[in-house]
């Protein structure tokens, strides 16, 4: 199989590309789930701190129960309703039984999955590198999705890719061990000192914890080097659309936006290309 792969690369994008889209579609179901799921156990946390009597035995409901279904008319999804892509074309972007529109956010999401996987897989060939770069690209999209629809970064992502990158440069996978250390340390020092500058100044709080967990995770992955531009293409991107939101009055200035998506583009461009981009601009 590694011999195959090698010899032929466009096979490992096709199958890469494939992965992505079976991948996409679990990543949907993990960005509707997750925080409701999150959300249970913050309920069932808060009434045993606070002494309150359990809320009732409510039905199973995690990544795998119950079944994926129209959230509308509860219509469970065969197989070949569940298709990647496919399914939805089929289907012509309705449920099957109640002809309630189904959003685009879905085949969206496995498209684009589906792309930066073949992406990936084109960038670093069949090398140990694409593997683990597969599965930060797939985590970090998860929290994009999330953190734009409900504006939190959730540790039960953010911190297992965190120490996955530790874990892979204590091989020397993408940078020194040393190099992997200071870049999560510094990466969280950074963005928690910002946060608490401006809200001594301002009285406000500027961004969430899990801003700073996230810019750590990347120093983990791609070291000290990796973290200036993280930071500068993330509050570039984050500006401008700001700018957007507020010519086209669909923001105001106390409008909380999601920054996790900016820090997830910055900091994936910069493991992937950081060296060339800082190359060409000195």
């Amino acid at each position: 199989m590694i011999e195959f792969f090698t010899r032929h690369p466009d096979a490992f994008i096709v199958c890469a590309l494939i992965l992505g889209l079976l991948t996409g579609s679990f990543i949907n179901v993990l960005v509707w789930r997750l925080p409701r799921m999150l959300e249970q156990d913050w309920r069932a946390q808060a009434k045993e701190l606070l002494e309150m009597p359990p809320a009732e035995k409510m039905p199973v409901y995690n990544l795998m129960l119950p079944r994926s279904h129209c959230p509308e008319c509860q219509h469970p999804l065969r197989l070949w309703e569940n298709i990647p892509l496919l399914s939805y074309l089929l289907l012509r972007g309705k449920c099957s039984q109640c002809r309630t529109l189904i959003s685009p956010r879905y085949p969206l999401t496995e498209l684009a999955c589906g792309l930066l996987s073949g992406f990936i897989a084109w960038h670093f060939g069949f090398t140990l590198q694409a593997g683990w770069m597969l599965v930060l690209t797939w985590g970090l999209l998860a929290i994009c999705l999330i953190d734009a629809e409900h504006l939190i970064v959730p540790d039960v992502l953010v911190l297992p890719l965190l120490w996955t990158g530790l874990l892979l440069n204590s091989f020397d996978t993408f940078t020194g061990l040393s190099q992997a250390v200071w870049g999560a340390a510094l990466g969280y020092a950074s963005l928690w000192s910002i946060f608490w500058i401006f809200k001594l100044l301002t009285g406000k709080d500027g961004m969430g914890y899990g801003d700073f967990k996230l810019l750590a995770m990347f120093g983990a992955w791609g070291g000290i080097a990796v973290l200036p531009m993280t930071i500068v293409l993330s509050s570039l991107m984050g500006a401008i659309v700001g700018l957007i939101l507020l010519a086209v009055r669909r923001a105001k200035p106390c409008t909380a936006i999601p920054f996790a998506p900016y820090l997830a583009i910055g900091g994936w461009i910069g493991l992937l290309w950081g060296g060339q981009i800082s190359a060409f601009y000195w």
